[in-house]
C-alpha cells in the first residue's frame, strides 16, 4: 500500500524540485555550487519519500578538497537521491545528452552548470574531455563521472571506461572515489523503512607523475578499492539486518 503512495509522490517531487529549480537559475544559472545544493534538496526529499535510511561517511573529508574528479558506481535512477547527499561543493557531473528530453529536470541539469555529451560522436566524446579538463584546471571544479558508464542494477560493479581516468591524468589532479553499498532491486517500499543504503568517501588517489599509459593501472587501483569497499559497506548492512 505505501508503495501507491511513495512512488508517485517521489515523482512529483522530482518534477516540482525541477520546474522550481529551473526558475531559481534563471538568477545563477551555471554556478558550480548549483549541483550541490540541488544534489541535497533532491536527496533530503526523495530518501524521506521512499523511507530510505541513508548514512554517508566522509563528507568532512571533501568540504575542502582541490579539484577532482569523483567517481561512484551507477547502480538505479534512484541514484539521484542517494547519491545527491555526497556531492562535494563546486562538483559538477557528466552526463548523457539525451537527459536535456527530460521534462524540467534536462533544463535543471544544464542551468546548473553539468557536462553533457553525445556517446554516439567521437568529436563530442573529445570536445567534453578538453570542456572538463579546463573546468578542472582553470574552473577550480571538480567533475563527477560514473566510470561504468551504464547502471549496474546492484548487481556487481562493472568494469570501468578509461575517460574518467584519463581526464584526472591529463589535469594532474586526484581521483575521489564514492562508494554506495547496494540498494537497487533490495528495497522494500511497502515497508516504513524501505531500506538502509550506505555511502563512503574515500581517500583521495593521487595521479601525481602519471601519464596516459598508466590508466589500465589507475583504472584496476580504483576499482579494487571500491569493489572491497562496497563488499564491506554490504556485510555492514547484513549485520544490521
Amino acid at each position: 500500500m505505501l508503495s501507491i503512495i511513495r512512488v508517485p509522490l517521489a515523482l512529483f517531487f522530482f518534477v516540482a524540485v525541477a520546474v522550481i529549480g529551473c526558475f531559481l537559475l534563471l538568477f545563477r544559472p551555471f554556478n558550480p555550487d548549483n549541483t550541490r545544493v540541488f544534489g541535497r534538496i533532491y536527496s533530503w526529499g526523495g530518501t524521506r519519500i521512499l523511507g530510505i535510511k541513508l548514512n554517508i561517511k566522509g563528507l568532512d573529508s571533501v568540504s575542502q578538497m582541490p579539484p577532482s574528479v569523483v567517481i561512484a558506481n551507477h547502480q538505479d535512477n534512484l541514484d539521484l537521491y542517494i547519491c545527491g547527499g555526497a556531492v562535494p561543493k563546486r562538483t559538477v557531473s557528466v552526463g548523457k545528452k539525451s537527459l536535456l528530453y527530460i521534462p524540467g529536470f534536462g533544463l535543471l541539469y544544464w542551468l546548473a552548470g553539468n557536462v553533457l555529451i553525445d556517446r554516439s560522436s567521437s568529436k563530442s566524446s573529445k570536445a567534453m574531455l578538453n570542456a572538463t579538463t579546463e573546468a578542472l584546471t582553470k574552473g577550480n571544479r571538480s567533475i563527477w563521472v560514473f566510470p561504468e558508464g551504464t547502471r549496474n542494477y546492484g548487481k556487481n560493479l562493472l568494469p570501468f571506461k578509461a575517460g574518467a581516468f584519463r581526464m584526472a591524468i591529463e589535469a594532474g589532479v586526484p581521483i575521489v572515489p564514492i562508494c554506495v553499498s547496494s540498494y537497487s532491486g533490495r528495497l522494500k517500499l511497502n515497508k516504513r523503512v524501505s531500506g538502509r543504503v550506505n555511502v563512503e568517501i574515500l581517500e583521495p588517489i593521487s595521479t601525481k607523475g602519471m601519464t596516459v599509459d598508466d590508466i589500465d593501472k589507475l583504472k584496476k587501483l580504483c576499482w579494487d578499492k571500491m569493489k572491497q569497499t562496497i563488499d564491506r559497506l554490504d556485510q555492514q548492512l547484513l549485520v544490521v539486518d
